[in-house]
């Protein structure tokens, strides 16, 4: 192999390949036309000497040499952020900013106080909030389109870097007239997925927590689909129908009585609130800050302290 150093592009599609299981798929991420990658990765296996990919027509997997060079060029591409991140730190006349991307619920209910928090810390620091569900989020992060994401999904995509910040719990609301208030007993969750429901729409992090819940039974066609909880909350106001919504977004209805929180039998939705954002795995940087400052507010939606970083 001679000594040119290779493309940083030809790296990140070889780790694209092991993370995506196909040449297509790490182009498309990557940016790169099809045909661009193909020729990136046969010109390595060129300098290589050595088959890097194993071509099927589902796809493409790493070949044992593959594998190997898809490890380092993970550090190479890690160290390289750094330096990027290193970089753009030592130009000083360059203002700060912060892009944010958070699903409705914490964009709602926790972000402002977050922020302003934030802003109180770092007033130099702009910030640009872009408020989605929690698929939309880990998308913009995943595409490089905001620095950091807040989401309340069970799970995040493999290739991000997640950490616990804050605790919710989801519960079933009516409004006071609604016949499940004068029950004795509590709702069976069989009771709960053949009822009708006010709900968010596929994608959120309170309609994902809520299908996986009741995966294993029949359900009822969704009454509504809306697009934030403040909509299904005013929904549930009015009669049209119960819900399940955070607590954070009940929490002072249900205090005044304009809402019931109806009890549903060995029913548990409580949920991790969690950031994300891509590699490298240390947080640097204004979003570092955030997340930080984040971690030391003590959480109204649960007595616990977040626990270590994963992944």
């Amino acid at each position: 192999m001679s000594n040119e150093w290779p493309e940083l592009g030809v790296l990140e599609l070889l780790v694209g390949v092991d993370d995506h299981g196909s040449l297509g798929a790490a182009a498309r991420i990557a940016g790169i036309a099809q045909p661009n990658a193909s020729r990136a990765i046969k010109k390595l296996e060129a300098r290589v000497g050595a088959p890097l990919l194993q071509r099927k027509p589902t796809g493409s997997t790493l070949t044992p040499e593959g594998t190997v060079l898809a490890h380092w060029s993970r550090k190479v591409l890690d160290d390289a952020r750094h330096l990027l991140d290193v970089a753009a730190g030592m130009r000083e006349k360059r203002a700060a900013e912060l892009t944010v991307s958070a699903s409705m619920t914490v964009a709602e209910h926790l972000l402002p106080a977050w922020l302003g928090q934030f802003r109180r810390a770092a007033p130099g620091v702009t910030i640009h909030l872009q408020v989605r569900n929690s698929r939309q989020v880990c998308a913009d992060v995943t595409a490089g389109q905001c620095d950091i994401g807040f989401v309340e999904s069970p799970t995040v995509p493999r290739a991000l870097h997640s950490i616990a910040v804050a605790y919710d719990r989801l519960v079933v609301v009516v409004d006071p007239h609604h016949p499940w208030t004068r029950r004795r007993r509590p709702l069976t969750v069989a009771e709960l997925a053949r009822t009708p429901l006010v709900v968010r729409e596929p994608g959120s992090g309170t309609r994902t927590t809520l299908d996986l819940a009741l995966h294993e039974y029949e359900r009822a066609a969704p009454l509504l689909e809306l697009g934030s909880g403040a909509a299904i909350r005013t929904s549930v106001l009015g009669g049209v129908g119960p819900a399940v919504l955070s607590t954070l977004a009940v929490a002072a209805q249900v205090e005044s009585g304009e809402l019931k929180i109806v009890e549903v039998e060995d029913l548990h939705l409580e949920r991790t609130l969690r950031a994300v954002w891509r590699p490298p795995r240390q947080l640097e940087g204004p979003a570092g800050d955030l997340v930080r400052l984040v971690r030391r507010v003590p959480a109204r939606t649960s007595r616990r302290s977040p626990p270590p970083e994963r992944r």
